[in-house]
């Protein structure tokens, strides 16, 4: 082994080293954003040290490097002036677009040495390499197709297909895939079947995300996530890499495992996540009755500064407005005045997992504060004053006691277990999974129209005159 190759080697180690530490400093928000410079720093390390010290089977360094450094500064680019631009509130569409990229790659990666291997090997491809080149296919498609589906959907360019047919019609596509995948790899591919095999992928990737609506969109994300950390991991296979072995094996094992935590916060199986059985009925209440009752900003000043303790339950709402700065000053004003205030955070509030964490962490809110649903739901009741900015599934009492909703059955905050409730909306709109929340009714709600940061920068001049 010459002296490149083993400077190549102790790089990509290296580079998987500062993959595993950055992962580790993300599990803050205080390191994450150190985390992440990390990670970077040893990806930028392999790129280089793959460039400079690469060489092929017959010896050959790697060419065409100026147009590889074109492509990589383009796409440098690109994502640099994409992640500027991009809101709050748009995240969750821009996570499934670069994780939809991410398995476009990998399946690209088969694409392209599929053919190859089918002329070097002369009809017959070792399995081990076989196996792995069809995986990365398969999975990359089927993320690739089902992020762009997410994206649309969470950008609203697309509504859910709901019907109860999808659930048998993705598990038999899935069934399909897997068989023919393992016919392909037992009697040794041709091009037809290949791009067959990858028509069928795409497909499934789209059907398997269109009928999955309401609060469900984050285990979706979470899954698309861990299917191409997979499919990155079978390139570092192929290639032998093991820098793109150990970040795809990062990448999936994490998202798995975050899957698994999406699932257990939601009360579903992961079977129905891979199937889309997801939010197929709408709730047999979806025509609540009864009468509301509203507020007013000096009453909801007075009913706060008063207060022992109060639990901020946030939502999407809180992010469309743009208030997690407001929503930080006035917890500050009411600690300040000897209010115990806590966020109350549920697992799937926003539009993808972490997303309130995310947040409340831009406006420097402590991540002491932020409370799982699973430690603040006992104390809820001698909590005073529960304040709803956004929310509406993840508080919807139909969760629990509605057996014809689409969300029964999914963990919520029980914010109808406070003594007074208040619910800042901008109007009586229906949460994501687009069902009537009985909490809005209830005799202890008080609510509180108007946009998210026009209020609270309201409420926080009435509490700051007291």
């Amino acid at each position: 082994m010459d002296l490149g190759k083993y400077i190549l080697e102790i790089s990509y180690i290296i580079a998987s080293v500062l993959f595993i530490l950055g992962l580790k400093k993300l599990s803050s928000p205080k390191t994450a954003k150190q985390g992440n410079l990390w990670a970077a720093v040893g990806m930028t390390l392999a790129i280089i040290a793959t460039l400079i010290f690469h060489k092929d089977d017959s010896g050959n360094a790697i060419t065409h490097i100026p147009l590889i450094l074109l492509a990589i500064a383009i796409g440098a680019v690109i994502g640099w002036l994409v992640a500027v631009k991009v809101k709050m509130t748009a995240m969750p569409q821009l996570v499934s677009l670069f994780n939809g990229m991410g398995g476009a790659a990998a399946a690209l990666i088969s694409l392209i040495e599929l053919p190859h291997m089918i002329n070097e090997y002369s009809g017959f491809i070792p399995t081990g390499i076989l196996l792995a080149t069809i995986l990365g296919l398969v999975i990359g498609s089927v993320s690739f197709a089902g992020s762009m589906i997410a994206f649309a959907k969470l950008d609203e360019r697309i509504k859910d297909l709901r019907s109860p047919v999808f659930r048998y019609i993705n598990l038999l596509l899935l069934v399909v895939v897997i068989a023919f995948a393992a016919y392909i790899i037992a009697t040794q591919p041709t091009l037809t079947e290949i791009y067959i095999l990858l028509l069928i992928c795409l497909l499934y990737g789209v059907l398997f995300v269109m009928p999955i609506g309401g609060a469900d969109m984050p285990v979706v994300i979470s899954l698309l996530n861990s299917f191409t950390g997979v499919a990155a991991a079978m390139g570092g296979f192929l290639y032998d890499n093991r820098a793109m072995l150990t970040g795809g094996i990062l990448v999936g094992s994490a998202g798995t495992i975050l899957t698994i935590l999406m699932c257990k916060a939601m009360n579903r199986s992961l079977m129905n996540v891979i199937i889309g059985a997801f939010g197929g009925s709408k709730s047999s209440d979806s025509e609540t009755q009864g009468s509301i009752k509203e507020i007013t900003l000096s009453d909801a000043a007075v009913l706060l500064n008063y207060s022992q303790k109060v639990v901020i339950i946030p939502g999407y709402g809180l992010a469309v407005a743009q208030a997690q700065y407001l929503c930080h000053d006035l917890d500050k004003m009411l600690e300040d005045k000897g209010v115990n205030v806590r966020y109350a955070i549920h697992p799937v509030a926003g539009r993808m997992p972490g997303h309130m964490n995310v947040l409340l962490a831009e406006a420097d809110v402590p991540y002491e504060k932020l409370v799982e649903l699973d430690e603040i739901n006992p104390d809820m009741k001698n909590v005073d004053v529960a304040v709803v900015i956004g929310a509406n599934d993840v508080v919807n009492p139909a969760a629990l006691d509605d057996p014809g909703s689409p969300i029964y059955g999914m963990p919520i905050i029980r914010a109808m277990d406070a003594k007074n409730i208040i619910v800042v909306k901008r109007g009586m709109g229906k949460g994501y999974a687009a069902i009537e929340n009985p909490l809005f009714f209830n005799d202890k709600t008080r609510m509180l129209f108007g946009d998210a940061k026009s209020v609270l920068q309201q409420l926080v001049s009435e509490v700051k005159d007291m």
